[in-house]
């Protein structure tokens, strides 16, 4: 130690002329001590800071620089019942850290008392002192189009142009056939699921299970080593690769809760530095007890100026430093919590008008677990927001419940019930059918019921609630009827999807039906489940998806960033709502409970189409307004479509776009002649049933709101 030349100023391990500044924040320590490493991993040295100022431990240690690794242990009041855990014997993760040398790993070391006196040093990674790196990354800045969420492993590992090492890393990313297929599928903003430095939830070791999404972390600043093996210039090198390709990268972050768990968790970093800083308490019977908004155990106390100062910082390096274009925030309330949810609490008003952060991609996942935790609709203009009632409309939608017909135009518009306030548009909802929990889109169409018996909770956990239908057997069948009528569904889903306004989001895998096998919660399969079979991928259905992409922005119509109002404007309607008779909804026909089909007629000055929604399992005439109307788009790649004589025969269980063009002024008096697309017969299908997909009960299910988020998130 360098008597009195430390500095409070900067938190963590800071490299400078003389060896190493760390500073570190508690409130409630008696003294911390730096345990530095050599490379045989036994502790050299143990330093106690001799700074403290405004509750930060500082101190310089000369004669070490870049490489050196280290940790920190904490000395203090040891009472569990009121919130104090610190144990000298516990070796703790710097919170600021930037690399780590290993992976966390589980043990029953890690949560043991004090008393116990056992030193975990043997069980806990190493952070490492990296050198200072002046390059500022250059994050790309565009308005997202359309969003693609990934998991980093579970996306290369079985890829066949990421061999090697590069399997489940950051860097297999990287390879081109990777980077074209997202760009071939017109992806313009990629969401990474957590690559944080995370540890498996407690009770997966015992099951032989692992986590495979993230959503337990330790570190805000360290990647997993599992995913960056290399060290953190895997992700700077990563955006760097995915700008040049025109694609931004957003991370999923979790400032809502810690891996530490609760007061029986194992003590790695936060817990045993300063607990009732960094987490939330309340007072029970004279004890204090964690409190558990985010269902893992304990929730980060963002009210809290150090708490805030550990997110705002470490979202600024991640933008900064790693080039990162934006965030979407896992159980976004709790970062309004104060204690109960406020849309204008510090900590979400020091995001929005941070000059870095405030430029960035921001999407909230607006609901968490605890009270009054469903907040759709509340994170204000600067927010995007995942719209969950999208997902559940459309897809009661298309599975056939009754009373639907109106649900279906409000979330094709934009909902605008929900954002249609303050100056937001409808780009502020993120419109997804799949994400990561939940079913694929593939397993949607393919189950009714959830089928989770792999993560050995008895298959109660994940949503039992999944709007979910299976075309009439549960699962893999070589029927090919069946597997028919799935892939038609699929097709018109994704249609739906991609022809709404706002910005559409595609889960990794999805472009190409992968399955999971039922499993609507694979949070601990890190195996074939989750990981991406590439070598079974429908390509014809990523042709699709590429076209329909690419549609979607070749007509602006679909697009336009306002909220659909039916009135005239400078002799232009924006929306018409179309009966298949022809003429326009009206009262009686939006509460026709059966209704099944729907026009949305869309009008700019450049353009006139009309999307139709057809999910009856028959074909459907569809009446047409005057003029010469051509065939733009079809979901069923298996369907012959005619418009002729103001008229259009809906193929069953499909999207349609018609695109409104001039007769040729040479021939005025012909006749609307008729478009075909040339594809096979369709498949036959089984006896129509009124309404419904086979296989679906008829009546409609409850909706779930709040959507029960998993508890291992």
């Amino acid at each position: 130690m360098v008597p009195g030349a430390g500095s409070p100023e900067k938190l963590g391990a800071t490299l400078t002329a003389e060896g190493v500044n760390f500073a570190v924040y508690s409130e409630t320590a008696t003294v911390i001590w730096v345990s530095l490493y050599d490379e045989l991993d036994q502790e050299a040295a143990r330093i106690a800071l001799d700074g403290h100022e405004d509750h930060v431990w500082f101190g310089l240690i000369g004669n070490i620089g870049a490489g050196a690794k280290y940790g920190l242990r904490a000395d203090g009041r040891y009472d569990p019942d009121q919130g104090y855990f610190f144990d000298p014997h516990k070796l703790l993760v710097d919170p600021y850290a930037r690399r780590l040398d290993r992976p966390f790993v589980r043990s029953p070391r890690l949560r043991l008392n004090r008393e116990e006196a056992v030193d975990t040093a043997p069980l806990i990674p190493k952070a490492i002192v990296l050198a200072a790196d002046n390059k500022n990354a250059v994050p790309r800045r565009k308005t997202p189009g359309l969003f693609y969420e990934l998991n980093v492993r579970g996306y290369t590992m079985r890829h066949p142009s990421v061999q090697g090492p590069l399997r489940g890393t950051l860097a297999g990313l990287t390879t081109k056939r990777v980077v074209d297929h997202l760009r071939y599928l017109g992806v313009d903003t990629v969401e990474l699921m957590p690559i944080a430095a995370f540890i498996d939830d407690g009770h997966l070791p015992a099951m032989g299970l692992t986590n495979a999404w993230g959503y337990n972390p330790v570190s805000y600043f360290a990647v997993d080593p599992r995913l960056a093996p290399r060290g953190p210039q895997e992700l700077r090198n990563m955006t760097d690769v995915y700008r040049k390709a025109g694609i931004s990268v957003i991370l999923d972050v979790v400032y809502n809760h810690t891996g530490e768990g609760d007061a029986n968790g194992p003590m790695l970093s936060l817990m045993g530095l300063d607990a009732k800083t960094y987490y939330r308490f309340v007072e029970v019977d004279g004890k204090q007890h964690l409190v558990n908004d985010a269902g893992t155990g304990n929730t980060l106390r963002a009210d809290h100026p150090a708490t805030q100062r550990l997110v705002i910082e470490s979202l600024r390096y991640w933008v900064e430093e790693m080039g990162v274009s934006g965030f979407r925030f896992d159980l976004a309330p709790i970062l309004g919590r104060e204690p109960g949810f406020n849309p204008n609490a510090k900590m979400l008003q020091m995001i929005k008008s941070d000059p870095v952060l405030g430029k960035s991609i921001l999407v909230a996942e607006p609901w968490d677990p605890g009270p009054g935790g469903y907040q759709l609709g509340q994170f204000g203009k600067e927010f995007r927001e995942w719209n969950d009632t999208y997902r559940d409309d459309v897809r009661s939608f298309w599975r056939g419940d009754q009373g639907k017909i109106g649900a279906l135009a409000g979330k094709v518009a934009g909902s605008a019930e929900i954002f249609d306030f303050a100056g937001r548009k409808p780009s502020a909802g993120v419109n997804m059918l799949a994400v990561h929990d939940g079913f694929t889109l593939a397993d949607l169409v393919s189950y009714l019921d959830k089928h989770n018996e792999a993560n050995g909770e008895g298959n109660r956990d994940g949503h039992n609630n999944n709007h979910s239908w299976n075309c009439g057997v549960e699962g893999p069948t070589d029927d090919e009827k069946i597997n028919a009528a799935r892939r038609r569904d699929v097709r018109a889903l994704l249609a739906t999807l991609l022809l709404s306004r706002g910005l559409p989001l595609i889960q990794q895998g999805d472009e190409f039906g992968r399955t999971q096998r039922g499993n609507n919660n694979a949070y601990a399969q890190d195996n074939e489940i989750t990981w991406v079979d590439w070598e079974n991928a429908d390509g014809t259905l990523v042709d699709f998806v590429s076209a329909l992409a690419e549609f979607r922005r070749m007509h602006p119509a679909l697009t336009h960033d306002h909220f659909l109002s039916g009135q005239t404007k400078h002799g232009v309607r924006d929306v018409a709502w179309l009966h298949p008779d022809g003429r326009e909804m009206n009262e009686g026909d939006w509460n026709d409970a059966g209704a099944s089909v729907l026009g949305m007629r869309l009008q700019t000055a450049e353009e006139d189409l009309i999307v139709w929604f057809n999910r009856r399992i028959d074909p459907v005439l569809a009446r047409l307004p005057e003029g010469y109307w051509t065939v733009g788009l079809v979901s069923d790649d298996q369907a012959v479509l005619t418009v002729a004589d103001r008229a259009a025969t809906l193929p069953p269980r499909s999207v349609v776009v018609l695109l409104k063009g001039q007769i040729p002024p040479s021939k005025p008096e012909v006749p609307v002649p008729p478009q075909e697309i040339p594809v096979q017969p369709e498949t036959p299908q089984p006896p129509p049933q009124p309404d419904n997909v086979p296989g679906v009960p008829p009546e409609e299910l409850p909706n779930d709101k709040p959507p029960e988020e998993t508890p291992k998130e």
